[in-house]
């Protein structure tokens, strides 16, 4: 057992990658879904891959509890609510819809938070074996090789783009749209691969409405240990917050904090 995780992300990667062939990989394709209070669907791949995680890393690390997606909330709340206390935050199957349609964009994703902070994570894509990783302060990998953002220019029209158009809100689009806002737009279904390729390099801009811890707390880590830029918002603000809590953040990201500066300018928030 290790006194401390941050020292043991290649253990905890292959952690990832077994689990994710077991429980994901091997049902991805033949799998039916249901739908939570929330709208959201969850097979049968979410709820093994967070028994069997949480299984795991209860053994290895008996005194830091899993708080994950697929539990009660009211259980989420205890476990954000024990201080400075460390807990693992999984989203199990972050883009559970495109998992369940057979769209490949699709991530495990796990951090630790202890001290009002995120201190570790790792993005596991399971189909191509991509698992992105970074301690704080320590940079950010993809399979043990450094990453860092990637910008062609300092105007966002030269830029790719990745925005969540269904968390947008509908009066602000066409806006976004404007000459010069952007070369193209893409939009992965996959929070935490969101933010782990825009920390590769892959693309330049990023806008997304509305994400959860699990969602943002391994992928953003990763994201600014590479080198981007971010900020995350509370709903209906212009003012950054990084509290760690439960409620969805709209989320700003850039490849530079020079391309921040204007993609904020463009955005124009509060939504």
């Amino acid at each position: 057992m290790s006194a401390d995780p941050v020292h043991d992300l290649p253990v905890l990667a292959d952690l990832l990658r077994e689990v994710a062939s077991d429980e994901i990989l091997a049902r991805f394709g033949a799998v039916a879904s249901q739908h939570k209070a929330d709208g959201s669907l969850v097979t049968a791949a979410d709820l093994a891959v967070q028994q069997r995680l949480g299984d795991a890393l209860a053994a290895r690390y008996p005194t830091i509890p899993l708080l994950g997606e697929e539990m009660e909330r009211a259980e989420q709340v205890r476990l954000l609510g024990a201080g400075d206390a460390a807990v693992w935050c999984l989203d199990p199957l972050d883009g559970t819809s495109n998992f369940a349609c057979g769209y490949p964009g699709f991530a495990i994703s796990l951090a630790l938070v202890r001290g009002g902070r995120v201190d570790l994570g790792l993005v596991l894509d399971p189909v191509r074996d991509d698992c992105f990783s970074a301690c704080r302060g320590g940079g950010a990998t993809l399979n043990g090789a450094p990453i860092a953002p990637f910008a062609p220019h300092d105007r966002l029209g030269e830029c790719i783009a990745a925005v969540d158009l269904k968390r947008v809100p509908p009066a602000r689009i066409a806006d976004l749209f404007a000459p010069g806002s952007f070369r193209s737009q893409r939009n992965l279904g996959s929070v935490a691969l969101d933010w782990c390729w825009l920390a590769a390099g892959r693309f330049q801009l990023y806008l997304h409405g509305g994400q959860g811890l699990w969602d943002y707390a391994a992928g953003r880590l990763i994201a600014q240990e590479a080198g981007a830029a971010s900020h995350l918002f509370p709903r209906g603000s212009a003012v950054p917050s990084d509290a760690i809590d439960l409620d969805k953040r709209v989320a700003v990201g850039a490849a530079t904090p020079a391309l921040l500066t204007r993609w904020l300018a463009l955005i124009q928030l509060p939504f």
